[in-house]
This record gives structure tokens, C-alpha cells and sequence, in this order.
């Protein structure tokens, strides 16, 4: 399970939502999301893909659909989250194969 699904897990999402979340979102299926969203995902792709190229207006975007101070959140965590990749992809860390938050079943004895 990847963090962001195990994320999305923890927020209460049902397994089958998350599951087609991540595919169109996954597909670049982004127009049935806000124009927030949709926003907030082209910013993100290109901080993943080319920080560097990060424009004037990409950010205004941003600022405008989310306000300053949300604008800077959502720019450092979603550079916190490649940084995470990184760090996990350089060491070659495996993503959990469960929800390690979800509620444990008791084993029978």
C-alpha cells in the first residue's frame, strides 16, 4: 500500500474509492475534480517532474485558488513527499503492504 493511499485510508476512505482515486488520478484523469484540485495537481506534477521550472504563474494559481499561506503548505509538503521518495527509493525502503493504522483483528488462539 503506498502512503498516499494509506493516507486516504486513514482519512476514512473505503478501499474501492481509494482504489479508483488512484487509478484516475494515476491516468491523468483529472477533469471530474475541482479546478482547485486540478490546480494543486498540475503543481504538483511539476514539482515532481521539474522543480526548477516552477513558474510565476503556476504559483499565483496556486495562491489564488488556495490563499498565501496554503500556497507555501502545499508547496512544502509536496516537496517534503519527493524528498521522502528519495530518501526511500535511494535505500531501497518497501512501502507497507497494509494499512499499518487500521484496526487489528484479534488472532484466533
Amino acid at each position: 500500500m503506498g502512503h498516499a493511499e494509506m493516507l486516504l485510508a486513514v482519512a476514512g476512505m473505503e478501499p474501492t474509492g481509494i482504489d479508483e482515486l488512484v487509478q484516475r488520478l494515476a491516468a491523468g484523469d483529472w477533469q471530474s475534480f475541482p479546478p482547485e484540485q486540478r490546480t494543486l495537481f498540475a503543481v504538483a506534477c511539476r514539482l515532481t517532474r521539474e522543480p526548477w521550472a516552477l513558474t510565476a504563474d503556476e504559483r499565483a494559481a496556486l495562491r489564488d485558488a488556495f490563499g498565501p499561506v496554503r500556497a507555501i503548505d502545499w508547496i512544502w509538503l509536496i516537496a517534503w513527499g519527493n524528498y521522502m521518495t528519495s530518501v526511500a527509493d535511494a535505500l531501497q525502503l518497501p512501502l507497507e503492504t497494509t494499512n499499518v493504522f487500521a484496526e487489528q483483528k484479534p488472532k484466533d488462539g
